[in-house]
């Protein structure tokens, strides 16, 4: 397909909730963008979803965005989808199971025994044990409880695989990041024939896998009249939802971190090595080039401000908690909370089933109570920074902040004052911008260089030396209240406590 002059990548988002499709020039600019509803199916740890919604709901979204510009500047495109998504699919392509969605949790007994098989890789890989949600569980379930597993010609399918084989009109191969939890081994960049072996898997089952970026196809003529995206555009090996949202936010860099602060706070960072951690909080994702991208998601974050303050105007909440506040030495520190968003104990930057939410000192009113969880969101956030610190990671780099809590711009000031560091904020920060930033690598553009030329910063916050040294206390207090509960490691809290000393 013929380089246009003035190209446009098209970047495609299967959520939970939605498809997106965005068409983004090569400056940056969001020149056109539509969506489309998904619906889910849950039942106890069980959800799932319709693959064949996943394809007519982006068909649906690619047609209202290229109606709206030229679709002959579209180059190329790249796909990403939730993490751990998998299905079965025939040797046409056609799914024989529904989506088994990123957090389905019937595959419990399945990963004690997924642990057992593989974990000297799991173990070398860093995050030393998979979960019930990942794919792996999932995909040892679906072959012991699904027909379709035993059909001649049947497919394991990472949920963009399906997506990219009828944009394609042929399977193609899956992206290392969507396989990772699948087992895929991101050092001998290969399937770990002898433990899947163990786990019943035939090798058959699986997809080729590449690394992301690579590209692994072009539009088919029937793909293009579904979707309304030119014959030929250029298929590129996509990534995960949350890596997605880190090459969206420009998080590129080594010792560069994404914060993403949402109902919990997941972090993403770059390293130039694989980290690993004992603890098996962090795991890694291969990134462009050399890179490793290693990340964690907490269980606490912005969520704790709707359980806690139900039906509360928020911005006036944040309006009278930025004039509260008598001097910090009047009462040893400020009031901080441990924001845990949910009921089933936290999972970063410690692991704590156990975990439930207090409030450290005694906030004189509502609007104190209310900046005592914000300043508790700010103060895990650094407690995460101090874990991935501990662990070795490079953390010194850029920082930026997306999510929905930085709609509020006193919390964005309060995290850069208790972190004591600068962070920006882009000015378009979503998955779907991230792939297509990573679909302009198609012509052998570093994905460095088109982030530094699409990604856009909204504006930064500094930190204030005042407040930082303010709030200081606040967080030494909150990491004793976590290490006296004995939720975190003594090890951990010491080398927290002595960064914030320095």
């Amino acid at each position: 397909m013929a380089r246009h002059p003035d190209p446009v990548r098209l970047g495609l988002d299967l959520g939970t909730q939605s498809a997106r499709a965005v068409a983004v020039d090569a400056g940056g600019r969001v020149l056109a963008a539509a969506s489309r509803p998904l619906h889910s199916s849950r039942t106890g740890e069980r959800h799932e979803q319709d693959p064949e919604e996943w394809w007519h709901a982006l068909a649906a979204a690619c047609r209202d965005t290229l109606a709206r510009i030229d679709p002959q500047r579209v180059t190329a495109l790249a796909l990403d989808g939730t993490s751990g998504t998998i299905l079965l699919a025939d040797a046409q392509g056609t799914p024989l199971t529904p989506g088994l969605m990123y957090d389905d949790g019937r595959a419990a007994a399945q990963a004690v025994r997924v642990n057992e098989a593989g974990a000297a890789v799991w173990e070398e890989l860093g995050y030393r044990t998979m979960q019930p949600s990942w794919a792996l569980p999932k995909l040892v379930w679906l072959l012991e409880h699904s027909a379709a597993a035993t059909a001649p010609g049947t497919r394991l399918l990472h949920q963009v695989d399906l997506i990219t084989w009828r944009l394609a009109g042929h399977q193609v191969a899956s992206d290392a990041s969507h396989a990772l939890k699948t087992g895929y081994h991101l050092l001998a960049e290969g399937w770990p024939e002898k433990e899947l072996a163990a786990l019943g898997v035939p090798g058959a089952l699986l997809p080729e896998v590449v690394r992301p970026g690579t590209v692994l196809g072009t539009v088919c003529a029937d793909a293009a009249r579904a979707t309304g995206i030119p014959e030929g555009v250029e298929i590129v090996a996509g990534m995960t939802d949350g890596c997605a949202a880190q090459i969206g936010a420009g998080a590129l860099a080594p010792g560069a971190w994404n914060s993403v602060l949402g109902t919990t706070l997941v972090l993403k960072g770059v390293s130039t090595r694989l980290v690993r951690d004992p603890g098996g909080l962090v795991y890694c994702h291969r990134g462009p080039g050399d890179t490793w991208l290693p990340g964690a998601a907490s269980s606490s974050g912005a969520g704790v401000l709707t359980r806690e303050f139900p039906g509360a105007d928020l911005a006036e909440f944040t309006e009278r908690a930025t004039r509260t506040g008598r001097p910090a030495a009047s009462r040893g520190h400020d009031p901080v909370a441990y924001p845990l968003a949910g009921s089933g104990g936290e999972r970063f930057p410690f692991r704590a089933p156990e975990a439930r939410p207090f409030v450290l000192g005694e906030p004189a009113d509502e609007a104190e109570r209310f900046h005592a969880h914000l300043l508790g969101v700010a103060c895990l956030e650094r407690l995460c920074f101090d874990y991935l610190g501990h662990l070795g990671a490079p953390v010194d780099g850029p920082l930026t902040l997306t999510g929905g809590g930085t709609r509020n711009t006193y919390w964005n000031q309060l995290r850069a004052d208790v972190l004591g560091r600068t962070v920006t904020l882009p000015e378009q920060a979503e998955g779907a911008l991230g792939m297509a930033v990573l679909a302009a690598t198609a012509d052998g553009t570093p994905l460095t260089e088109a982030a530094t030329a699409m990604v856009r910063v909204r504006t930064a916050h500094h930190p204030d030396p005042e407040r930082t040294a303010r709030f200081l206390p606040a967080y030494a207090a909150f990491v004793d209240g976590l290490n006296d509960r004995g939720w975190l490691a003594p090890e951990v809290a010491e080398h927290a406590v002595r960064k914030a000393q320095q």
